[in-house]
């Protein structure tokens, strides 16, 4: 497993939210969720994920498809949890191996 850098900070983790990836550190909202391993895999996958696609595009992709499932759903919320890198997030956060065996860009199975 590669090492992360993990900082605790309220003010860069938007409020409702636990942890936030910026490539290569993973923010946490509270220090005790270092200790959440299935918080730290959701957001390891968020590396790997902004890391295949060479960061910057990540964000780019992410970006657009959040307008547009914003304009979809009328609602941040859910077009958040229906971006197709959350999907494969939150589905295989709880499968601590998902990782070893994930294939590159597994992302696109759930973009539709």
């Amino acid at each position: 497993m590669a090492i992360v850098m993990v900082f605790v900070s309220k003010y860069l983790v938007p409020i409702g939210f636990r942890g936030i990836t910026l490539f290569p550190f993973i923010f946490l909202r509270s220090a005790k969720d270092k200790e959440n391993h299935v918080l730290m895999h959701h957001e390891r996958i968020h590396l790997r994920q902004q890391r295949e696609l060479l960061v910057l595009p990540f964000y780019f992709l992410y970006l657009l498809e959040w307008l547009i499932r914003l304009c979809i759903y009328r609602d941040r919320y859910t077009a958040y949890r229906t971006l197709s890198f959350e999907q494969e997030a939150y589905i295989n956060e709880r499968d601590l191996d998902y990782l070893k065996n994930r294939k590159l860009f597994q992302f696109l199975r759930y973009m539709w």
